[in-house]
């Protein structure tokens, strides 16, 4: 079946999705009517991109035209954030709306073979709450939330995978094909994920394309696929560039011959990959009627690795870091008739939001007793108002023997990284985090503290460590030691 849906006006649908859940609610199920016509919803998140590696963001060397027509079109959100500023935890907060360090997964899977990990199977999945609402479900790309059965896409709510479990991958599979097939004929026990065969729904493939062009394609076939179905989809994108290694097409290379720096020419014509994939997918949707009624979101799971070629100018800093650079990424939504075209949406969100917000859009019930932080933001998004005012976002980061920590709320952000003094920046005035306040405004600064340290009552035990050395260090030094972190100087 086409999906032909056309919503003409915001209103009649804004008054329906109400659900709200945020800092650890119970939400109960919830009965939303959207006229049955419930929004194809396709969820792409990039890796590791740089908050100005897009043109709608300000880039001036990388050119991405599709991404960018989608955004003039859309609501662009210059306030938008995700739940933590690595891969792993931050993708596991989105697929279960809770912030990683209150369900254990506060550092990426481990790495060093041991793959028995994973996230807690009692968490279900925004796909999952889709599919039960009658959603063709599909993931493409990189999965990053574990690799035994229980914790697989297809087990997760996803009718359809096609992509790789781990967390990265080699771009090119007459290279990684060849190294994975040395080291199985070697008799080698543990071969890095980022030379495996990618597979599809549990069996292995035998890719041929460069990976981010292979995405796109799967995306394509899933759209298509979908179109000729009873139901509406939902599609997670989940495209590993710009993340490391740093592998481009030669004829994306050529494109930026202009830029001097080889990392940053080649970060440059990953990106570019990858818009030239969105424009491909976005074909296919006009193509089979499903444009109208798509909800498109783009985003990336953090900052962008300056050291890998990222720009995330003008922030300070980037991935892993509590700093604006960290944790705060590009974004757009896209939906015609309905998101409001050629808009700036200058207010908070989270990736936390988007499980409710999907939840209701979708006409999608909610389990009973599922513990969300994030909220819907949907009726606040339309009429253009702030969805968490005097609601704080939290984000931290674990190092050896301390946390970085940062409590943002409406114009203030508190911050305190590599155990130095806590800060007070007026964020909305000062996006570079330059002119500390905290003497001017010592209260301010002591009521956000105090939020932190309240909301940290709420974590628990990392379930994993990323490598060992990281879990032998926070038993040594007697980790998480929140006292101290949120102790006032």
């Amino acid at each position: 079946m086409k999906n032909v849906f056309v919503i003409k006006k915001l209103l009649a649908v804004v008054v329906l999705l109400t659900i709200t859940s945020c800092k650890g609610q119970s939400a109960e199920k919830k009965e939303i009517v959207l006229d049955k016509k419930q929004p194809n919803i396709l969820l792409i998140l990039c890796d590791d991109l740089g908050y100005a590696d897009v043109g709608f963001n300000g880039s001036k060397d990388i050119t991405t035209p599709n991404l960018d027509a989608l955004a003039s079109k859309g609501t662009i959100f210059n306030e938008a954030y995700v739940a933590h500023p690595f891969c792993g935890p931050s993708r596991a907060s989105l697929l279960t709306g809770r912030y990683a360090h209150k369900i254990g997964s506060q550092f990426n899977l481990p790495t060093e073979g041991d793959e028995s990990k994973g996230i807690d199977v009692n968490e279900t999945y925004i796909s999952k709450v889709l599919q039960q609402a009658g959603y063709y479900t599909g993931v493409m790309g990189k999965w990053h939330l574990g690799y035994q059965t229980e914790f697989h896409p297809n087990t997760r709510g996803f009718d359809d995978f096609y992509g790789f479990l781990g967390g990265g991958h080699n771009y090119f599979p007459e290279q990684f094909k060849a190294a994975y097939k040395r080291q199985k004929d070697s008799g080698r026990k543990f071969i890095w994920d980022y030379l495996r065969p990618l597979e599809h729904n549990g069996k292995e493939v035998d890719e041929t394309e460069y990976i981010t062009d292979a995405l796109s394609r799967e995306t394509i076939r899933f759209i298509d696929e979908a179109s000729k179905k009873e139901k509406p989809f939902f599609t997670y994108l989940s495209y590993n560039a710009p993340h490391t290694p740093l592998e481009a097409k030669e004829e994306d290379l050529e494109r930026f011959k202009h830029i001097e720096d080889k990392k940053r020419k080649t970060y440059a014509a990953m990106v570019y990959a990858v818009d030239r994939g969105v424009g491909k997918i976005v074909e296919k949707l006009k193509e089979t009627g499903q444009y109208d009624n798509t909800l498109i979101i783009f985003f990336s799971d953090n900052g962008g690795k300056v050291k890998a070629g990222a720009n995330n100018f003008p922030l300070t800093d980037g991935k892993g870091s509590a700093h604006e650079g960290g944790f705060r990424v590009p974004m757009f939504f896209h939906w015609p008739n309905v998101v409001p075209s050629g808009k700036t949406f200058s207010h908070p969100v989270s990736a936390l939001d988007m499980y409710p917000t999907l939840a209701a859009l979708g006409n999608a019930a909610i389990p009973e007793g599922k513990l969300l932080d994030g909220k819907n933001i949907w009726k606040d998004f339309l009429n253009n108002k702030n969805p968490r005012k005097d609601e704080a976002l939290f984000i931290m980061r674990h190092r050896k023997g301390f946390s970085d920590v940062a409590v943002r709320k409406n114009e203030w952000k508190a911050l305190k990284v590599y155990q130095k003094k806590w800060k007070l920046f007026n964020i909305e005035k000062d996006l570079s985090e330059k002119q500390d306040l905290s003497t001017k405004h010592p209260e301010v600064l002591k009521n956000l503290i105090a939020e932190g340290q309240e909301w940290s009552k709420t974590h628990v035990e990392p379930l994993w460590f990323h490598i060992e050395k990281e879990g032998e260090h926070w038993r040594n030094d007697k980790m998480p030691r929140f006292k101290e972190t949120f102790k006032l100087d």
